[in-house]
This record gives C-alpha cells, structure tokens and sequence, in this order.
C-alpha cells in the first residue's frame, strides 16, 4: 500500500507543480487605478455630451463596449436612483435602486444622489460585488454630476 501511494504522490506532485505554473499570476495591473476610474468617467461624460443620452446609455451598457476595462465599468444614475446604463449588469437597468443597502447597511445610492445635488465630483466608498471575482469588496466610486444623470465608475479597494 505503501509503495502505491508513493507512486500516485511521484505522479501528482509534478502535476499539482505544472497546473500552479499554468495560473496567471494577479498583478496590480488586473485592477483599475482611481486615475482610471476618474478618466473613464470623463471620457463617459464626453461621449454623452457628444451623442446624447440613448447612446451613451447603450454604449456603457455594452458587455465589449469602450467603457468596460478589467474590472472598471461605468454606470449612470438618474438623480431619481434609476439606473440607466449600467456595465457589468443590465438587469440593473431601470431599477430604482435609492433604497438599496451595502452589507453594512449603508444606502449607498441615496448617498451618491444626495452628494450629486452639490454639482461637484465625489468619490464614495462602500461595498459591492466584484464582477470579477463574484466576492463582495469594498469599493470606491467616482462620480460626476451632468444636469439630472450622475456618471460613475469604481474600483475595488485592494
């Protein structure tokens, strides 16, 4: 018996050793920066000022559109709570989500709406489910204010 199991670690070890190197390495260049996040906001702001707000809607909900990076996305807020675009869930879209509380309780949209009324741009931090890793994690969005929408787009806080 012995000598069996011997013969099965002399073959798994290696095997285990192999598939070990065969996993990427997570470097911090798979997470998005807050330089990244207040970019990818602006460029969203530009774009809805450019081709309206239909576009810009459909453009940050796109699975493979230009405002999806790693795990940065951006999502777009009316100062009523609805969501309407949203870049890692479109089942989020149209949903009023002013009530909604992170794990700790925090109602982090009504928050982010009451922030936006100032007219200025923020960051807010709370926790959220990473699209990535599926786990829930803190987060920090950047958010700016454009007439009754807000732009947002978070990275999660490593």
């Amino acid at each position: 018996m012995r000598s069996a199991t011997r013969s099965i670690l002399k073959f798994l070890v290696p095997a285990a050793v192999f598939m070990c190197g065969m996993l990427s390495p997570v470097h911090a260049d798979d997470f998005a920066t807050k330089a990244e996040a207040e970019a990818m906001v602006k460029k969203g702001l530009v774009y809805l000022k450019a081709n309206g707000k239909d576009k810009a809607y459909a453009e940050v909900s796109k699975k493979d559109g230009q405002f999806i990076d790693r795990d940065l996305y951006l999502v777009i807020y009316g100062l009523d709570g609805i969501v309407r675009a949203h870049g890692a869930n479109a089942k989020m879209i149209g949903k009023n989500l002013i009530d909604i509380k992170d794990v700790d309780g925090k109602a982090f949209v009504r928050e982010r709406v009451e922030m936006a009324k100032k007219k200025t741009p923020f960051w807010q931090e709370y926790k959220f489910t990473n699209p990535v890793s599926g786990k829930i994690e803190p987060k920090a969005m950047y958010c700016q204010p454009e007439d009754d929408l807000i732009l947002c787009g978070g990275i999660y806080l490593k």
